[in-house]
């Protein structure tokens, strides 16, 4: 059985489009390449200097903090002359990229720094244009449709109660007043709970004289903050002098974020030294039980995944914290933080040993939490929103082991949003979460890709026709398919020549596999083996049929171009190996034709021996593992750490084909592995009881499989060698999601994405 076997699709091909240009001249090129490197060069100065939006809101708190040596005068009075330098024109103090659904923040932003400017008796102009902005835009303080800063409405009710102690008068009707506080009062008079503690304490600037401070201080954190909070914490440094120092920088975060970003729009390869860099410091961090990373559940997941996926000796008792009755108990339970919940779905799906059963609870829990959210969420019009929903859905529907990068890249380039403004108690946003240079960056690189793959594509079509191919009735044409399959995870165009074996082998593997089920004799069988065996005989005479001549000449062709292109990767002819490959393959196949004639039963055990084998995976892994860049010694190819990744991917394979394929088979007369357990089980064994054991089959041995790709420590097979396997092992549980390999619109719609159809981005 061959993995590709899908139907056509259309070589469709659309124009590329951005504002660096998109003639195909010789000074669009140069202009092009000039946009690309000068996005490259802004992104590398970016992983040195993460920068935040500045929050007035935060701003003025920070300013209403006394001196320790004098209640009259500021603590922080450059933060103070910053509220004056920065008022804008329509009286508010607010987002730095306004936006109508952010009036809210914009109200409360504005509020909090009259309330600064008063407490210190400056700015008496700036206060009269705030105080006429929040009259006049007050309706909105009540408005469902409007996004609500964290704590709205007990940090808004407070600040007017601190307006009242400060003798300031606000020009809002008292009806006004005490609706506020009724909301107030309502949320104050909640059900108590750990997760509404943390909350009341994030939201200490809103509480003011009645909060419990000493309750507080139990959220301080080594860097002296509340929550990394800049108002909370100077709200308690206003009422607790002293004790709480000046918030220290937050770094880990938002580093593992433009890592992550970069990561996923497929520009990656263009910043590994910055990269390696912040993995470095990360683990060092991680090492010293950094509270930076371990007390907040988006950063420790994130860094989690990204650590483990490098290879990162990193154990996931680190999120031992974070079960589902934990979280429900801290702030980010309290508030339902979806981003936090969707990092430590994709962090415990990094399961690699078969003791980590809290990563299998974390799937569980934050599964069923988003997908309630996501059944729940009514539609929105503000874009951060929309995003978020999006990656939930994405997260859910892709696994990352059923996640090919090109796809990857594609939807996450698609979904991009150079505008992305985040919510907290205010608004905020940075360059490294929303920056057209990534977007720049990552339509170029990805459309340069595809032009490439667009032409090697066309270079296979021409050698299907030179090698008549397309001549044999009862093959299945699949060239789109099988290319599609190398393009979307060997990304890179330094790669053709891994891609371009992949790809034929994949094709061939097709044909061969037509021939044994469906297209050849058993004389013909014979004939092809022995030729392949003998490799140095007369074609037009040692051939039985012209089916076998076709095949055969193809074979060997192939083979010996194989073994000649690895002579400059390699610096020796691999030619020998790649003939033992595909000797493996045809013996495998006629074993199997041999039972069907025989009408024989194996056992699950022969089965599977040979079923692993006659899957196919063989010719379209391992001789490509020769074009991806480390030398291969005899020593590497025949270790039983490579055999045991081949061994794993194809088990998955073979076991995947044949759940899909069952019915089918069955209808045909043929058995597999289903079948096969079914006749070899009791009397109660049933075809969904069978299924259930040969998924959680699946499961281990993928989980296996992950776990020798990322090992380090005593392994001889190259890294670069070992991620073939695995992207081959996402290939197949795309492939089989849904239906027997490509049977799928939605796989053809695939196939144009990654090699037709360049990104077109209106952003740019």
């Amino acid at each position: 059985m061959s993995l590709f076997h899908p139907h056509s699709c259309s070589n469709s091909f659309i124009s590329v489009s951005t504002d660096c240009g998109a003639n195909p001249t010789a000074d669009t090129n140069s202009s092009n390449d000039l946009c690309f490197k000068d996005s490259k060069q802004r992104i590398k100065k970016m992983f040195n200097q993460i920068e935040l939006s500045v929050s007035s809101y935060d701003t003025a708190w920070v300013a209403m903090v006394p001196s320790p040596t004098s209640h009259r005068n500021p603590c922080f009075p450059a933060c103070l002359n910053w509220l004056l330098d920065n008022q804008l024109p329509n009286g508010s103090w607010g987002p730095c990229r306004p936006h109508p659904l952010l009036i809210k923040d914009t109200l409360s932003s504005t509020l909090a720094c009259v309330l600064a400017l008063r407490r210190w008796g400056v700015g008496e102009e700036h206060m009269t244009k705030g105080l006429r902005f929040i009259e006049s835009h007050f309706g909105s303080a009540s408005d469902e449709s409007q996004l609500t800063p964290i704590g709205f409405d007990i940090i808004f009710s407070g600040m007017v109660e601190y307006a009242k102690d400060l003798n300031l008068n606000l020009p809002l009707r008292s009806t006004d007043i005490d609706a506020l506080f009724h909301k107030r009062d309502l949320q104050l008079r909640r059900e108590n709970s750990k997760g509404r503690e943390a909350y009341l304490a994030y939201v200490s600037e809103g509480i003011g004289k009645h909060q419990d401070w000493e309750m507080v201080m139990k959220y301080q954190r080594k860097n002296g903050s509340l929550f990394n909070s800049p108002s909370a914490t100077a709200a308690t440094l206003s009422h607790l002098p002293n004790s709480v120092p000046t918030l220290h920088p937050f770094h880990v975060f938002p580093r593992l974020c433009m890592v992550e970003t970069v990561e996923s729009l497929g520009i990656g390869q263009h910043f590994r030294e910055e990269i390696t860099s912040v993995l470095d410091e990360t683990y060092r961090c991680w090492l010293q039980g950094e509270e930076e990373i371990f007390l907040d559940l988006p950063t420790c997941a994130l860094a989690f995944r990204i650590l483990r996926v490098n290879g990162y000796d990193v154990s996931s008792e680190a999120l031992a914290g974070f079960a589902e009755e934990h979280f429900f108990n801290s702030l980010g339970g309290y508030l339902k933080d979806l981003d936090a919940v969707i990092e430590l779905f994709r962090a415990s799906q990094m399961i690699i040993h078969p003791n980590e059963q809290l990563l299998e609870k974390h799937i569980s829990w934050t599964s069923h939490f988003l997908k309630q959210e996501l059944s729940n969420t009514s539609k929105c019009a503000y874009k951060h929103k929309q995003n978020i929903m999006q990656k939930v859905n994405d997260a859910l529907e892709f696994p990352h082991y059923a996640s090919l990068e090109r796809l990857v890249y594609r939807r996450n380039i698609v979904n991009y949003d150079v505008d992305d403004t985040r919510m907290l108690k205010s608004s905020y946003s940075s360059l490294s979460i929303g920056n057209k240079d990534f977007l720049r960056l990552a339509v170029e690189d990805f459309n340069a890709c595809q032009s490439v793959y667009h032409e090697e594509l066309k270079q296979l079509e021409r050698w299907v026709r030179e090698k008549r191919l397309d001549k044999l009735k009862f093959a299945r044409q699949k060239l789109a398919y099988c290319y599609f399959s190398a393009a979307a995870t060997l990304c890179s165009p330094q790669l053709s020549d891994a891609r371009l074996t992949w790809a034929k082998n994949g094709v061939l593997t097709t044909v061969v596999d037509d021939f044994f089920d469906v297209g050849g004799s058993e004389d013909e069988l014979l004939n092809l083996i022995q030729l392949v065996e003998k490799h140095d005989l007369d074609v037009s005479i040692a051939c039985c049929s012209e089916e076998v001549e076709i095949i055969y000449s193809a074979l060997d062709n192939t083979i010996s171009e194989i073994g000649e292109k690895a002579i400059a990767w390699q610096g020796r002819n691999i030619k020998t190996h790649v003939s033992e490959i595909w000797l493996d393959l045809l013996r495998s196949m006629l074993q199997e034709a041999q039972w069907s004639k025989e009408k024989a039963v194996p056992t699950v055990n022969e089965y599977m021996r040979n079923g692993y084998i006659s899957f196919a995976l063989g010719p379209i892994i391992l001789p490509a593992l020769y074009f991806v860049g480390p030398r291969l010694s005899e020593a590497v190819v025949k270790s039983g750490e490579y055999s045991l990744l081949f061994r794993h991917v194809s088990t998955c394979g073979r076991l995947l084909n044949d759940i899909h394929s069952f019915k089918r088979e069955s209808m045909e007369g043929k058995l597999n592995a289903v079948s096969l357990h079914i006749i070899h089980g009791t009397n109660s064994v049933t075809e969904d009881h069978v299924n259930q054991e040969l998924k959680h089959l699946i499961e281990e041995r993928r989980r296996e499989l992950h776990r020798l790709v990322l090992q380090k420590n005593d392994s001889i097979v190259p890294r670069q060698c070992k991620e073939l396997f695995w992207k081959m092992n996402k290939v197949l549980h795309l492939f089989y999601m849904k239906d027997d390999g490509f049977t799928s619109h939605e796989m053809a719609n695939a196939v144009k994405a990654v090699i037709h159809e360049p990104i077109l981005v209106d952003q740019l």
